[in-house]
């Protein structure tokens, strides 16, 4: 009996959990139905991935759209097109919006924006604040929800939670892993006149490296009393690395590809206030650092930190410039170009941008090439160079800090739940993202 499929993947190298080896993948229903030589198989739509790598779809665990409030810098359209472009197939979304995503009403807001506009899946945090601590336990479970943020120092926008008491009590309040941006506020603000005017490159003195390590230490230590995993984002020093590395039982940890590629301080004396953003671009001892965490699995994903501002508010004076740049499209373009360059072996590229967030964040039916998955893809040629460009951006912003740089390996196709949605390098679908879905909070219904 020969096998019929809805779509046919055929004839790629692909990434599984045996694995990366050749072989093809028929989809039926947008789950992925059967792996192997599938050489007498009929299909309604077949892609041809010979030449290329199948990898499961990208997640991006850490991204800014700015929707509602900011449209000029990003909205939830242009994010996610942005983010297929680039070989993106999911995304965590943070609550720093205007008004900030605190509330029930918010959350339900995000989702009815969503619909029908964005063009990957897609998750939203919720964000932790001294006036909604009771209410997190509730929120945190809510659909469409990927769990709880805080931010322990100040940055874009609002949300805040500083004082330890305020930290403990919402650690306390739920179950969920809770991300948090670290950095000790009290020290952010007894250091703010190392941050000289019109010298961006003091960024990373004002916001120091005890700034980021006081502040994991304290996070860590609260997280341990009070039971709750953690997930620290965005770590930028070597100093937090074996504070990480000794609370593994329940602390995870993010990276950026901008601390991982970029240092101080030719990035400041080359891009001024483009490359500010919190925690800093650090020095390369600091970013070798990095990669030696990633090589010893300290580092469990690596997120973005999509964080678009306009061209008009970077020109600014610093330190009146906003702190940001955007990331989700140049991603996997920027982690490839170093699997090919030797910092980092394919697998373990799978396994921080597609094996990790499923891991740590329990998505339900995502984040692997696995009978009963959905069928999401990033297919990547590994040999392809290219030049990324301002004028390729997708997001409102239109800039990267990464103009003019060279990169061997990028995304040139990308499937959603069995839906080619971008194919040689370009949009070929209308918006069809949905919500992710996550073990913890599933209903009946969903399941």
């Amino acid at each position: 009996m020969t096998d019929t499929f809805d779509l046919l993947v055929r004839g790629g190298t692909i990434a599984t959990s045996n694995g990366i080896a050749p072989g093809d993948i028929g989809v039926i229903g947008g789950r992925i139905a059967a792996i192997g030589s599938l050489s007498g198989a009929k299909a309604a739509e077949i892609f041809e991935a010979k030449g290329l790598h199948v990898l499961p779809g990208v997640i991006d665990s850490q991204v800014h759209f700015r929707e509602p409030g900011n449209p000029a810098k990003e909205d939830l359209e242009s994010g996610t097109r942005a983010a297929i472009l680039g070989g993106v197939t999911g995304i965590f979304e943070m609550p720093n919006t205007a008004p900030p995503t605190t509330t029930r009403a918010a959350i339900e807001d995000k989702l009815a924006r969503a619909k029908g506009r964005m063009h990957c899946d897609y998750a939203f945090y919720v964000g932790a604040t001294p006036a909604n601590i009771g209410a997190l336990a509730e929120l945190e479970r809510l659909p469409g929800v990927c769990g709880v943020k805080a931010f322990l120092g100040s940055s874009t926008g609002t949300l805040l939670l500083s004082s330890p008491e305020d930290i403990l009590a919402a650690l306390r309040a739920g179950k969920r892993r809770v991300a948090v941006h670290s950095e000790d506020e009290d020290r952010l603000i007894a250091r703010k006149p190392f941050a000289e005017r019109g010298k961006p490159w003091t960024h990373p003195v004002w916001r120091d490296v005890e700034t980021a390590r006081g502040s994991t230490e304290r996070v860590l230590a609260l997280a341990k009393k009070a039971g709750r995993r953690l997930h620290v984002l965005h770590v930028t020093t070597g100093d937090e690395i074996p504070l990480l590395a000794a609370s593994k039982d329940f602390a995870t940890a993010e990276t950026t590809p901008q601390h991982l590629t970029l240092a101080a301080p030719e990035c400041y004396e080359r891009l001024g206030a483009y490359a500010q953003m919190n925690p800093p671009i650090r020095d390369a001892s600091h970013r070798e650092a990095l990669w030696k965490a990633v090589r010893d699995g300290v580092i469990d994903v690596i997120g973005s930190d999509h964080a678009p501002h306009t061209r008009a508010e970077k020109d600014g004076t610093y330190p009146d410039t906003p702190s940001g740049m955007p990331g989700v499209q140049t991603l996997v373009t920027l982690l490839l170009d170093h699997v090919n360059k030797g910092n980092m072996t394919l697998e373990r590229f799978v396994d921080l941008t597609a094996h990790g967030p499923q891991r740590i964040f329990g998505i339900a039916g995502k984040g692997r090439i696995a009978r009963g998955y959905d069928a999401d893809f990033t297919i990547i040629d590994l040999k392809h160079s290219r030049t990324i460009e301002n004028k390729w951006i997708a997001s409102h912003c239109g800039w990267t800090p990464f103009d003019g740089m060279k990169t061997q390996g990028w995304a040139v196709a990308a499937i959603l739940r069995g839906q080619i949605v971008m194919r040689d390098c370009e949009l070929v679908a209308k918006a069809s993202g949905e919500p992710l879905r996550f073990v913890e909070t599933l209903t009946p219904e969903a399941a």
